[in-house]
């Protein structure tokens, strides 16, 4: 028998694990060794139990976990990004990039069956660049969560204290928001996140249908003189730096490319992943193209960001108070994809990775905590909302959503030359969603930094760490 302890048990495993198909559970490969051995090495059983919890995920709850991480924020902004582009444009803009995303995201999983040891998106990174790629891929996923829980963190902030309607400072709610991030993101597993994932998804439908009929309330009793206008082209004046902040504020809403491995990983049937995405993107799609289409024509130029706060100070309040699971379940499943890759890198040979030990627990729990105190951070450094959503959708949504899977298809599941009849329609196809991320990559992220600029220049924000309205 061998009792070589934890470190050989954990050789033993990995090895066994990197020949086969990780989503199958490790039994299999270890009940070769002989029942005794399992009975008699306890980490040997925290390995089988450990990998057997964390392939749990069906289709259905793989959609709802991705929806979560889209539906959330990104659908806050869309009203005034129609009120920048028109309705024309937005309705445009908005259903071609869902399309886009769903094409984007159906490319990953492809990418994910062909591969299965990919665990996270920096593994496609380094599949496509060899180290230099995980380097990059990995600095972007990192760098892009951080502000994406940053932001939760920030509409968090907002949230309470349109709630409260209180006078404490700023700061204040945005360190109670962060620490509800943080609690919620304990929970190690996607599987065990799902049922919150459920009330998160009822909370922003909600938030937003009741903002829908509110605001039509409000048009209705306008007379004809003092209705809100809304138009269908462009609002006058409209600068470059304006329009591609709208446009990345729309990027961002189908944000859930990033986190599609990571999910996939999970699964105990991934090649059903089809079906979670193409209900994600037709869901995103009309809901998205509802919500900025209908509260921008109900309020007109006068619409805020987040939308949530064009109610009306009494409905907005209410409001943010059903949109708050939303608001915290959502940034808090952004910062599990992000600990998971942290703490499975940093213990990607040992069992710890499987948080099932005291040290898996200690090392899980002290991850989660650095992250939310990061993204706190970001929320107090870039105190305004639409502006930190179109930097994140410009820099790192571009990227995971656009850019990146086109790459992909080109040099991991290209066969033959990119001009055999076979291939030269994918590849004109991926050519172009190629050059269109790119573009939001360069234009997006200068729009951004302008707006961010041109805000603290006029006063209109409050500064880092100050008490005023954020």
């Amino acid at each position: 028998m061998n009792n070589c302890g934890e470190s050989c048990t954990d050789k033993k495993f990995l090895e066994k694990k990197s020949n086969t198909d990780p989503d199958a559970t490790a039994s299999i490969g270890v009940m070769s060794e002989g029942t005794d051995v399992i009975r008699d090495n306890p980490e040997m059983q925290k390995i089988i139990a450990g990998d057997a919890h964390f392939h749990r995920l069906g289709w259905k709850r793989l959609t709802i976990i991705l929806i979560i991480n889209a539906i959330a924020l990104g659908s806050l902004s869309l009203p005034a990004a129609f009120a920048s582009l028109g309705m024309v444009a937005g309705v445009l803009v908005c259903v071609g990039i869902g399309f886009i995303a769903i094409y984007t995201s159906l490319v990953i999983g492809k990418v994910k069956l062909k591969f299965p040891a990919v665990a996270h998106y920096v593994d496609i990174g380094r599949l496509m660049m060899g180290g230099f790629g995980a380097i990059l891929v990995g600095f972007m996923f990192v760098t892009g969560a951080i502000l994406v829980i940053g932001s939760h963190c920030l509409t968090g902030a907002i949230a309470l204290a349109t709630i409260t309607q209180s006078s404490i400072c700023s700061v204040v709610f945005s360190v109670i928001s962060a620490i509800l991030l943080l609690l919620l993101a304990i929970p190690p597993s996607f599987a065990e996140l799902a049922f919150l994932a459920y009330i998160d998804f009822a909370s922003i439908i909600l938030a937003i249908g009741v903002t829908i009929i509110a605001t039509g309330i409000q048009r209705g009793s306008m007379d004809a003189d003092t209705a809100n206008e809304w138009s269908a082209w462009p609002k006058p004046n409209l600068t470059i730096s304006e329009a591609f902040v709208s446009v990345s504020s729309i990027i961002f809403s189908y944000s859930f490319a990033v986190a599609q491995p990571s999910v996939m990983h999970e699964m105990h049937t991934p090649k059903d992943f089809k079906k979670a995405i193409w209900a994600l993107g037709l869901t995103e799609i009309v809901v998205y193209t509802l919500t900025g289409a209908i509260i921008y024509w109900n309020v007109g130029q006068y619409v805020q960001s987040p939308a949530l706060l064009s109610g009306g100070a009494t409905i907005s309040r209410i409001v943010f108070g059903i949109a708050l699971p939303v608001i915290f379940i959502s940034g808090s499943i952004s910062t599990t994809v992000l600990c998971r890759y942290i703490h499975g890198h940093i213990y990607k040979d040992s069992v710890v990775q499987y948080i099932n030990t005291k040290k898996g627990w200690a090392t899980w729990l002290g991850a989660v905590t650095i992250i939310t105190l990061a993204a706190w951070l970001i929320a107090e450094l870039i105190p305004f909302f639409s502006e930190l959503l179109s930097l994140v959708g410009a820099l790192f949504i571009s990227g995971f959503s656009f850019y990146l899977p086109p790459v992909m298809w080109f040099v991991l599941l290209k066969e033959g030359s990119w001009y055999d009849r076979e291939n030269i329609q994918s590849a004109v196809c991926n050519g172009i969603v190629f050059l269109i991320g790119i573009t939001v990559l360069g234009c997006g992220t200068y729009a951004s930094i302008v707006g961010m600029i041109q805000k603290f220049d006029s006063g209109s924000v409050g500064r880092p760490f100050s008490c005023s309205s954020q």
